[in-house]
C-alpha cells in the first residue's frame, strides 16, 4: 500500500444505506451504496489505504465492541471484497473523510466549500 496517508469512509449513509431512525450502533448494517463501494474498490486497486470511519466503534463503547467490529469487517469482505480497518479516530495521516454529514471548510478561514445539507450555518 502507498504510505501517503489513508482515506476515511463513513459507514452509515455513505458506504452502506442508512435510514434516519434506524439503529446504527448494533451489528445490523444496511445494503451497500454501489457508487461508494465501487469508489472504494478503485482506491484499493490503486494501492490506497482505506478505512471505515464510524461512530459505532467510538471511544465509549460497551462489551459489544468486538462484535460490532466483526460485523463491519464481515460486511466489507462480502461487499467490498476485502476486510478494511475500522476506526473512529482521526490522525494526521488521514487524507480525506468521505461522509454524508461532513461539510468541508477552507483551511484556516472557516468558510464552507459546500453547504450544510441540514440547513445549518
Amino acid at each position: 500500500m502507498k504510505s501517503d496517508g489513508w482515506i476515511a469512509v463513513d459507514l452509515d449513509g455513505t458506504l452502506a444505506e442508512y435510514e434516519p431512525g434506524s439503529p446504527w450502533d448494533g451489528v445490523e448494517i444496511g445494503p451497500p451504496v454501489p457508487a461508494m463501494v465501487d469508489r472504494v474498490r478503485r482506491w484499493l486497486a490503486a494501492g490506497r489505504d482505506v478505512r471505515v470511519f464510524t461512530a459505532r466503534v467510538g471511544p465509549v463503547r460497551d462489551a459489544a465492541y468486538p462484535e460490532i467490529v466483526g460485523a463491519i469487517q464481515d460486511w466489507c469482505l462480502r461487499h467490498v471484497g476485502k476486510i478494511l480497518p475500522v476506526t473512529a479516530t482521526k490522525d494526521y495521516h488521514m487524507l480525506e473523510l468521505w461522509d454524508d454529514r461532513a461539510v468541508q471548510v477552507e483551511r484556516n478561514t472557516g468558510r464552507p466549500v459546500g453547504r450544510s445539507t441540514r440547513g445549518l450555518e
